[in-house]
């Protein structure tokens, strides 16, 4: 029952760690038509996964964020929107890879370039255990150079993160206490 007990909670700990990454559409400048914001540039610099949140921040007086199709997006057709949001502040969890398109309804904003299309790629699931080793690198392939930069944030705050592994660290040591096995932090 105790191993049973010990599982559950470490699973439980290590599952809390886990978050997606919350990108604010534009970074400093946000959702606006000031200040020429190239936004498929600021998306294309990002890595994008399923969980991730976009967080859209706008004066809602003069901006809205509109989910479009493809062809609303490169046309600038805000008439059929996918979603509307408007509360200046919009959080949008991505739910599944692909292609997500968003625009800015008011009229000519679209036109200017308030518009991005935001790419999540195909999550790679695991198809071998761990134990068989790291798959080889497909033919062509190259690894990335130069430094990752993510300017996202993480949902899960860092001070809360801390308490999670103190609380895990915790855990071991009292099952360790209690199975007598000679095991010190």
């Amino acid at each position: 029952m105790n191993n049973q007990m010990f599982t559950f909670f470490m699973m439980s700990f290590l599952g809390f760690s886990v978050a997606g990454t919350v990108y604010n559409v534009g970074d400093s400048s946000g959702w606006t038509i000031i200040g020429n914001v190239d936004y498929n540039q600021w998306a294309s610099s990002k890595i994008f996964q399923v969980d991730d949140t976009l967080l859209f921040s706008y004066d809602p007086q003069y901006h809205n964020v509109l989910e479009v199709s493809r062809s609303d997006f490169h046309s600038c057709d805000a008439t059929a929107p996918i979603s509307a949001y408007s509360t200046g502040n919009d959080s949008i969890q991505i739910r599944s890879s692909g292609h997500y398109f968003y625009i800015c309804g008011f009229v000519g904003h679209c036109q200017a370039g308030q518009k991005v299309d935001i790419r999540v790629p195909l999550s790679i699931q695991p198809t071998e255990t761990l134990a068989s080793g790291p798959a080889p690198a497909p033919i062509g392939w190259q690894m990335p150079t130069g430094p990752f930069i993510n300017s996202g944030k993480s949902l899960v705050p860092d001070s809360f993160v801390l308490l999670l592994i103190s609380f895990g660290f915790t855990l071991i040591d009292v099952y360790c206490k209690k199975s007598r096995i000679g095991f010190a932090f």
